[in-house]
């Protein structure tokens, strides 16, 4: 479990445009549906690209982690009723998309707007002259980005991003920041762009199709400009209601931004978190023309960030993160999509031995079947999960609660932090002590067969290398949690096709000189100062230490071999200002760091110890799962939607 030994303050994140391993994608996080009680999940759908050159074509993208019924569900224009429509699918997937040909003709300056079966407003887009040719698409993220004209060809049913222009232009970098609708009704904008934007022909609209477009310079207070990180707030003359939403206009009368809530869910505000680039949620406070404080902020925040999971139960008890430090410098923005979803159920992993809920760790994917993801309790407890409804839950045919394990003895409560899938498909756990003596170090890496019955493991083989670090070993039971935090297995076959030079005979690896070692060796993650040390792990119960790597952090909490990016990634939580540095083989044949990148820049600075990349065979639209374990269950704090939950999903770059 992560300790506070590190040093104090955290960098902060900017988004922008990245290159990794040839792709170019963007950190641009924009307009979200707001927090707010939503059963039916209407809100997390929104219209991602229209074209009215093409059969009049319409797509839908649904941002949330369920499916989402558009049975029923109707369109119009600015020139006719709501009509029905013939999708490709009544039912949007989480993450999916959905298409279909306007029912009439769309023009070339036109309005589109989406409504649920019983006219309820979903989403709504409007574009000047031309501004559908060839098609107007959201780019800086699916469902999430700003509204441009794409550049190249539609990309109908599949990410919007290879139809982007390579720069998102200085208007769409402004905002809907935060909205009230108790009694003030008032609207902030700000400017997250490095230029000031002129205001002065924009226009707002509520979601009262009936109403006509209101320009911002005649409302009060009256604004023209919004200075480059600048702020605009004004009064809604509209009204806005407790299930609403308000609609961003340009000069030409293009939709450049939007924010929908449902029932009291802009109550007393909704506001981005992070300050105009995150996900709305509801505010305890307003902070109308500052920025968002996101302090406190408490029930329903998007689905597309904190989705469901209910009250916290009895015995679940969050912790605070602890031991927040820098960020290396040189360090990226998220490489992978903006959307971040909560992915377990409230409380999930209380156990006798921690009944608070917290201190899950470890994850890895499991190589020879990647709908199990794998994940180890600090208190010595394993899980096999799978997907549910787009929720990680433990697997029931292996244990609905988790299988506790023990050291070869049969005996203690290992520490387990790390752990990681071997050629044999067992799993291997590292410990940092015995939880019944924690003041004393036992570092160890212990082998456990997944396929073995019984409610408690013990391992088929287990290598002890506490002596390697007796600045662990001082009667202090936060040194001795300072030990193996993270391990990863990488496979012979990738150390030799890239050079890696063997440290003990300083030539070429050759595996073969290590006959028992079997096709991989071992890269374990040291809390005390970031190193990552080698090992090869015979069946006999011995070992071979091949030495120690950089990697340039203060701390490791995780590691693992990501075959897709053909790198070792060392994972550090807020010690380091949440990060991922990706290693590689250098020219002198040495494992060296290449890149590191921050977490996606929506969520919260905590203990997220633990992160796993899916295999590329999971590959949808060029993106895969990429799965982050919170050791704390902190969230953003009590009251928020997050507070008592340990799993987040994202995506990350095939």
């Amino acid at each position: 479990m992560h300790t506070s030994h590190s040093r104090a303050g955290v960098a902060s994140v900017c988004a922008a445009a990245l290159t990794f391993s040839g792709l170019v994608v963007t950190g641009l996080v924009a307009a979200q549906p707001a927090a707010a009680a939503d059963p039916a999940g209407y809100q997390n759908v929104r219209i991602n690209e229209v074209t009215s050159s093409n059969n009049d074509t319409v797509e839908l993208y649904n941002t949330g982690s369920t499916a989402v019924s558009i049975s029923g569900w109707k369109m119009s224009d600015d020139g006719f009723s709501p009509q029905s429509f013939s999708p490709s699918s009544t039912t949007i997937a989480a993450g999916g998309f959905v298409t279909f040909n306007s029912p009439k003709g769309l023009g070339d300056s036109d309005k589109l707007v989406i409504y649920t079966a019983d006219g309820t407003v979903v989403d709504r887009v409007e574009w000047a002259t031309n501004g559908a040719k060839p098609a107007m698409a959201r780019c800086g993220g699916d469902g999430a980005g700003a509204w441009v004209t794409a550049a190249t060809a539609t990309t109908f049913g599949a990410a919007n991003a290879p139809g982007c222009p390579s720069s998102i232009p200085a208007a769409s970098r402004v905002r809907i920041n935060e909205a009230t609708s108790n009694g003030s009704d008032t609207v902030e904008l700000y400017n997250g762009g490095t230029t000031a934007v002129s205001i002065g022909s924009w226009k707002y609209v509520d979601g009262d199709t009936t109403h006509t477009p209101v320009s911002i310079s005649s409302s009060s207070p009256s604004a023209t400009s919004i200075p480059a990180g600048g702020y605009v707030t004004f009064n809604s003359t509209l009204g806005l209601g407790d299930n609403d939403s308000v609609f961003l206009l340009d000069g030409n009368g293009s939709t450049v931004d939007s924010v929908t809530w449902a029932t009291d869910g802009a109550k007393p505000s909704d506001e981005r978190c992070a300050n105009g680039t995150g996900w709305f949620r509801t505010a305890v406070t307003a902070t109308l023309g500052s920025a968002n404080s996101c302090s406190g902020s408490g029930g329903g925040q998007t689905g597309q960030l904190l989705g469901g999971g209910g009250a916290l139960t009895s015995g679940c008890s969050p912790e605070a993160p602890s031991g927040t430090g820098s960020t290396p410098s040189g360090t990226l923005a998220w490489p992978g999509g903006p959307d971040v979803t909560i992915a377990d159920n409230v409380c999930a992993f209380t156990t006798s031995t921690g009944p608070e809920g917290r201190d899950v760790s470890g994850l890895a994917f499991d190589p020879a079947n990647p709908t199990v993801l794998w994940a180890a309790k600090n208190k010595n407890w394993l899980y096999k999960l799978v997907k549910s409804n787009g929720t990680w839950v433990p697997d029931a045919t292996w244990s609905a609660t988790g299988k506790q394990i023990r050291f070869a003895s049969g005996t203690g409560e290992p520490d387990s932090e790390g752990l990681t899938i071997g050629a044999n498909g067992h799993v291997y756990v590292t410990s940092e002590r015995d939880n019944t003596n924690n003041t004393v170090p036992k570092d160890t890496i212990m082998e456990f067969d997944p396929a073995a019955t019984g409610s408690t493991l013990t391992p088929v083989h287990q290598w002890d290398m506490t002596s390697q670090f007796p600045q662990l070993n001082t009667g202090s039971k936060d040194d001795a949690n300072l030990g193996f935090e993270g391990v990863g297995y990488v496979p012979d076959s990738w150390l030799t096709a890239n050079g890696w030079v063997d440290p003990l005979t300083g030539s070429a690896y050759n595996p073969a000189n290590y006959p028992l070692h079997g096709s991989g060796l071992f890269f374990a993650g040291l809390e005390w100062d970031g190193s990552l040390h080698v090992y090869g792990l015979n069946s006999d119960g011995t070992f071979t230490t091949f030495g120690t790597i950089a990697t340039g952090k203060v701390s490791v909490m995780d590691v693992m071999f990501d075959a897709g990016t053909s790198r070792i990634v060392a994972t550090c939580d807020n010690t380091c200002g949440e990060t991922h540095t990706f290693l590689k083989v250098g020219a002198a044949g040495a494992v060296v760091p290449d890149v590191t990148y921050t977490n996606p820049a929506v969520m919260p600075t905590d203990n997220l110890e633990g992160f796993a990349i899916a295999p590329t065979s999971t590959c949808v639209n060029g993106f895969r799962e990429a799965v982050f374990s919170d050791d704390g269950i902190h969230g953003f704090g009590n009251g928020s939607s997050s507070y008592g939950h340990a799993v987040y999903s994202g995506t990350f770059p095939c």
